[in-house]
């Protein structure tokens, strides 16, 4: 019977460069990822770095799912908006993206949905602050957080775009 392990972490959405980091050290260490859900992690028994984990902000999408399996990728789960897979190490270097301006557009996907996120968590902030129940700070709070990791995602792209120029 194969020994399993759950781990429960918190990662903020403009890590995720980490978390993929933090799952294949886990992946070297000989921890397979098998399942996901919100802040947890299941692992299984593996050879050390038999596997590659990545992971992407991509809408449900059956052909994009069809195509990674295509490559040898093997669907670990999702959660919410965010897709996990894993690959043999031994079919050779795995990345989801190609080239810069893929890395660009997937960062924008990100950055987007924390600008959404984080405007209506303001808007609603602002309203709360001004009715009786004085909760708005909440919001506010959750708003401030949010813009955070917008700026660190466009500390990210900015660094992608001239890294852009510099090869052009």
């Amino acid at each position: 019977m194969a020994e399993i392990k759950t781990v429960h972490k918190w990662m903020w959405v403009w890590d995720f460069d980490k978390e993929e980091e933090w799952l294949n050290q886990m992946a070297n260490e000989g921890w397979a990822l098998i399942s996901v859900g919100f802040a947890r992690y299941t692992f299984e028994r593996c050879q050390p770095g038999e596997y590659t984990i990545r992971l992407e902000m991509h809408k449900h999408d059956e052909a994009y799912l069809s195509f990674m399996e295509g490559i040898g990728a093997e669907y670990v789960g999702r959660v919410t908006q965010w897709i996990y897979f894993r690959r043999k190490s031994e079919y050779g270097p795995f990345d989801i993206f190609s080239d810069i301006d893929s890395r660009i557009g997937h960062l924008d996907r990100i950055g987007k949905m924390l600008a959404m996120i984080g405007g209506a968590n303001l808007m609603i902030g602002v309203a709360n602050s001004l009715s009786p129940s004085h909760l708005g700070w909440i919001n506010l709070l959750c708003a401030t957080l949010l813009m955070y990791g917008l700026g660190r995602i466009h500390g990210k792209k900015d660094y992608l775009e001239r890294e852009r120029r510099l090869r052009e």
